[in-house]
């Protein structure tokens, strides 16, 4: 690796040390605990949009978002869930009639919503453990992909989006997070799941996602003129730039899930 490359790895590094071991906790610790980092997730995810995207008005389109991000993973029922969503963005439509980048803004409300009433229905759904396997397997994306992407480099994978993506990255990526969705089975004692496999083909798929999901922001970042979300966090740029793969893959993730206990039964 260069330098540079080096010195940013150390950054993120530093960075993942101290956040991934709280992050974990929060998800370990119990319901409450995942909800409150939801919903602190939530909150810088609502505010990075509002100020990313030139508007007139960002503070009440951070409200926004997070009030619908909120309610998102509150309300019980799909109906109640798509009602609000609708409401929201009939409100956040009118809003926006003199806004320059007015679709952008309205893409805040399901991106951020979406993904964090993913995240949260997992944890609902299937558990802490689950939690932990989908977000061990995207850590694994960005991490294979970081490695390998500055080690092999090679044919770049979208160089219109995102000049610095490269095909080595993406397979490094998704090898090892199948690798560590492996390794993740294993400890949680994957004799007890009887279709073991699915979980290993269902890492790959999903890491897949959450480069498209990685790509997606760097398209919007490329078209506003950016190369961070923010400076938020040290060696990563912004919140969203480190979760975006995650809140894209995580709405397919339960949809898969759910297939999943279908086809099980």
């Amino acid at each position: 690796m260069e330098k540079s490359s080096i010195n940013s790895f150390s950054k993120r590094l530093i960075t993942t040390v101290i956040l991934v071991p709280l992050v974990i906790g929060c998800v370990v610790y119990g319901y409450t605990s995942m909800y409150l980092l939801a919903m602190l997730g939530a909150a810088l995810l609502s505010w990075e949009w509002a100020t990313m995207v030139p508007n007139k008005r960002a503070p009440f389109y951070a409200v926004a978002y997070f009030f619908i991000a909120v309610t998102a993973t509150l309300l019980g029922s799909l109906e109640g869930w798509i009602g609000s969503m609708v409401l929201a963005l009939i409100l956040v439509f009118f809003k926006t009639r003199d806004e320059n980048h007015r679709w952008l803004l309205l893409l805040g409300i399901p991106y951020i919503s979406v993904g964090i009433w993913a995240l949260v229905e997992i944890y609902t759904l299937y558990g802490a453990q689950m939690v932990l396997w989908f977000l061990f397997l995207v850590w694994g994306v960005d991490i294979g992909g970081y490695i390998f992407g500055c080690t092999l480099k090679g044919p770049k994978l979208a160089p219109g989006i995102s000049p610095n993506k490269t095909w080595s990255g993406l397979i490094g990526g998704v090898a090892l997070a199948m690798a560590v969705s492996y390794g993740v089975c294993r400890y949680f004692d994957a004799a007890d799941w009887s279709i073991f496999k699915f979980y290993l083909i269902m890492a790959g798929i999903l890491a897949v996602i959450a480069q498209i999901g990685d790509l997606i922001e760097s398209a919007i970042k490329r078209h506003l003129g950016l190369k961070d979300s923010s400076n938020l966090i040290p060696g990563h740029g912004g919140f969203f730039d480190r979760v975006d793969g995650l809140i894209f893959a995580a709405p397919f993730a339960v949809l898969i899930l759910r297939s999943l206990v279908l086809f099980a039964n």
